[in-house]
């Protein structure tokens, strides 16, 4: 009789001692398998950051000195995070160093900007090829949305909004292709268009027009004609090469 209670007994702990050992933390919830670890930033990424928007803004011309020692005092922090984030920007291209000179802006010429495109050329290609032919709707629709709200842009008298969202729809295009690689290549590309477009925004396409230009490219994403398609990525970063080239100097 009591080898009964005892082993009864035993049972009826059991589903405590699992509770425990789950824990709150082990529960599952809906949404909870979406989240990721959150990496603390350490300091010279903070600053990168900072001074990466500046240059893309263009707040930082083409061509002008990062002083260390100016910057760290502004920025409130020692030389070392500062050294380390402008090193940062220069292996994504953004600034240049200069032996016995420093660390610059970099300035974009005709050649340079050539070569932007050629570059970004051969990656929303492939990009646009991959899309095509999975005709993934999550990424189309995000296409679609980025699109609409540059239509919804036209006639504001901000043509930064609208360059935003024209490198929104092709960083979104190569998000398509689902390739690390593609994208870490991409990075560089869009932080040195977005270079491109802040110097030269006087002469940025008509509004209109590349909206028009997006939604071609989003029809035939949709559609069958996958060379059409190439063919208009083709047209499309011309387009772009012969406006952004338009004042600039060799």
């Amino acid at each position: 009789m009591s080898t009964v209670v005892a082993t009864h007994a035993k049972a009826a702990k059991m589903p405590q001692a699992a509770h425990r050992r789950k824990g709150p933390g082990a529960v599952s919830q809906p949404g909870l398998e979406e989240l990721t670890p959150v990496r603390p930033r350490t300091t010279p990424e903070i600053i990168a950051d900072q001074l990466r928007e500046q240059v893309i803004s263009g707040a930082f011309a083409p061509g002008s000195r990062m002083i260390e020692p100016q910057l760290a005092t502004r920025l409130g922090v020692s030389r070392g995070p500062v050294r380390e984030a402008l090193q940062r920007l220069v292996q994504e291209g953004l600034l240049t160093n200069i032996p016995n000179r420093g660390v610059f802006v970099v300035e974009l010429h005709t050649a340079d900007i050539t070569d932007i495109y050629t570059a970004r050329r051969a990656i929303e290609r492939e990009a646009a090829t991959q899309l095509h032919r999975s005709k993934s709707q999550a990424h189309l629709d995000r296409l679609a949305a980025v699109v609409e709200e540059m239509r919804s842009l036209v006639g504001r008298g901000d043509s930064r909004l609208i360059a935003e969202q024209d490198l929104a729809f092709h960083s979104a295009l190569v998000d398509a292709a689902e390739s690390p690689r593609l994208n870490r290549m991409f990075t560089t590309l869009l932080a040195e268009s977005r270079i491109c477009l802040a110097s030269l925004m006087d002469f940025y396409p008509e509004q209109n027009l590349l909206v028009a230009e997006h939604q071609q490219l989003l029809a035939l994403l949709q559609g069958d004609d996958e060379q059409a398609l190439l063919e208009a990525v083709n047209a499309h970063l011309d387009s772009a090469v012969r406006d952004l080239t338009r004042t600039s100097e060799d």
